[in-house]
This record gives C-alpha cells, structure tokens and sequence, in this order.
C-alpha cells in the first residue's frame, strides 16, 4: 500500500509528524511525504520538520505565499503530475489549509482515496477560509478520522456515511506529549525573564484579528492593560509583524524602548514547536485566536482565552480550559481580569486525548486496505 501525506503549513507538521512515524512502523506501507511549500521560511516551516523528527519531505512543491485562489491552484498544478507518476492507493492530508483541500480536490478527481485527519470540525463561520476548506475536504474523503464527538455530529448531519468516520483522537496531542518533557528543559519563560505561571502568553495571526488596523490596535490596547497585571510575550507572525508598523503613532509603546525596559509586552519572532510549548506549558494565561492552541491549552490545563466568537473545536470550551471571548476590548478585558483573580480554569482531558491517536489511524488503515 502506498501512502502520500501532504503537508503545507505549520500546525499540519505538527499533526503529520505521528502518522507519518507510526504508518512507516508497518509491514507492507510505503509512505511519500510532500511539502507544497505553503510554509517555507525556517521558523515556518524546516525548524519544524527538525524538532518533531519528520523526515526530509521527498518532494517539495515550493509554492510559497499567494492569494487563496492562486496558491490553491499551483499546488494543484504541481500536485497532479506526482500523483500520475507515483499512482498511490491514498493520500492524506491534514487539517484545514490551502495544502489540505487542494491535495484533495486532486486525488478524488483521479479516483484516489483520500484520508483527512481532523475531518468534522466546524465553526459555521463561512466567512474563515478555513471552513470552506474543511467542508470541502470532508466531502471528497473516504477515511474520516475525528478528535470529538461534535465532529462525528457534523458529518452525519451533512449526510457523510457513517462508515467513514473513525474516532481517533487528536493526533496533535500525540505530539505534544511525546514532546513535552523534552520542551520544558528549554526553560525559555527563564531565558526571557519570566518566572513560572509569572506570564501571559499571546498569539494572533487570523484575518479577522490582524488584518484590520482599528480591530489590532484595540486588542494590542487591550494587551497593554493587561501587561499591567502580568508580562505577555508575544512570539509575532509574520502576516501580524506586518501591522505593527501600521500602527506605530497609534500605540506609542510599540516603538519605544520600554517594550524591553518595563518587561511588560515582549515581541519575539515566532518560535520554533518546542520553544513555543515550553513558554505555553509554564504560562498563566494564554490569549490566541489558533485553532490548535485552545486544545493543546485544554491538555495543558492552562487558561486560554480565544479571540474569536466561534471555534470549530467545542470540546476545548465543554470540558477544557478554553473560553471565547471574541475581539472586543470590554469583554477581552474582563476575561482575562476574570481568570487572573479566580485561579486555575480546571479543565478535563477529552475522551482518546490520549497519545495514541497516531496508531489507532495506522491499525485502520492497514486492517482495511
């Protein structure tokens, strides 16, 4: 059986770095990692591949930045002559990228089975991208592998088969605790000046956060508040370190020395996965609008505020640490006032959260093929 996994963007590496390890366990499966590129600078993209341990990719597509549309269709272009050439039995993607549904899109149209893991997963937000890319995803998938319940409820209700649809677990979580112990020996809260549970720590990078100037300056606004009450370090995406610039007469602060001086909001070049997951392991408080950070806070058992009003991944709310607070300076406020004076958001560990999701994906794979 042979088996291409297609990677693109960060949280996909992330995700991948599992299944690809555990399919290559087996007899009889052989496994082509493809990079399209969608990611491609060392922080975004090799820092990755070095710390999970993925192998280099055996090809890489080198499709870099783009509009949706335009980079949606070089992967495609790119994409199809590999899959004439290699003929695989599936491809597998991940998540919810442009990565994800345009490897779809190619391998259905030429009768391959296609695999998603982290299928089912809804927002109702069609104005997000990436929704549109996991209903599509979703509809040209013949293996269905879901980390909740909510996601099975999904895809039933948009006439999936149920046959399809495997309960795996979060592969993500498999990752993250291979790797925590490993993260927390960095120490980078100490390297940066912070003490255990002393810090907040910040991620923004979605459009509806980023890219209008009024929307940042109010939450970077509402950050500098908070800073009042505890550091935040702010590891800074680069669609995000574009605004700042933007922004420099509104908010004073983001060009003076004190950032450093006051030690109160910490702008840092993205870190590298376990740079990131040793400064989120010992924060107190964690405020992002990713999708993969409201669960892998819920295994952490660390409060995380997400600047959305949706999430595709309720369970992080239902049983998890993760509270919605959209983007809007009064409610983000009182939030995180909330949480600071309460204590610890006791969360639970979803049902299969349990490390192994990446195996109970190859045990179907190969029992099926």
């Amino acid at each position: 059986m042979k088996i291409i996994c297609v990677v693109g963007a960060r949280p996909n590496f992330i995700k991948a770095a599992p299944v690809v390890e555990a399919l290559r366990k087996r007899s009889g499966i052989t496994v082509m990692l493809i990079h399209t590129g969608q990611h491609y600078d060392r922080q975004m993209s090799q820092l990755f591949f070095d710390e999970l341990g993925l192998p280099e990719p055996d090809l890489d597509l080198q499709v870099g930045s783009a509009s949706h549309g335009e980079q949606t269709g070089q992967i495609m272009i790119r994409f199809e002559p590999l899959l004439k050439q290699e003929k695989p039995d599936l491809v597998m993607v991940f998540g919810d990228v442009n990565s994800t549904v345009a490897a779809s899109l190619c391998a259905a149209k030429m009768g391959i089975a296609v695999a998603h893991v982290e299928a089912g997963l809804r927002s109702f937000d069609r104005t997000m991208p990436e929704e549109l890319n996991r209903i599509v995803t979703d509809h040209l998938s013949d293996y269905l592998f879901i980390t909740e319940p909510s996601a099975q409820k999904n895809l039933l209700k948009e006439g999936l088969p149920e046959e399809k649809i495997f309960f795996v677990g979060n592969v993500m979580v498999d990752t993250l605790l291979k790797h925590r112990e490993r993260a927390q020996k960095l120490n980078i809260s100490q390297k940066l000046g912070m003490t255990p549970r002393g810090y907040a720590l910040l991620t923004l990078h979605r459009p509806s956060n980023v890219d209008d100037p009024e929307t940042l300056a109010n939450i970077l606004d509402t950050m500098w508040e908070i800073s009042r009450r505890l550091p935040i370090v702010f590891p800074c995406h680069p669609r995000t370190r574009a605004q700042l610039a933007t922004l420099a007469e509104r908010l004073p602060w983001l060009k003076r020395d004190n950032i450093t001086n006051e030690r109160r909001v910490i702008i840092t070049e993205p870190l590298g996965y376990l740079e990131f997951l040793s400064l989120m392991n010992s924060a107190r408080l964690v405020l992002t609008d990713s999708g993969g950070i409201q669960e892998e806070t819920t295994v952490l058992n660390v409060p995380c505020l997400t600047l959305r009003e949706n999430t595709e991944r309720p369970i992080t709310v239902e049983q998890g640490t993760n509270i919605l607070v959209g983007n809007h300076r009064d409610r983000l406020w009182a939030a995180a006032e909330k949480v600071l004076s309460d204590g610890e958001h006791e969360g639970r560990i979803p049902e299969l959260w349990d490390g192994q999701a990446a195996e109970r994906i190859a045990e179907i794979l190969t029992g099926r093929r």
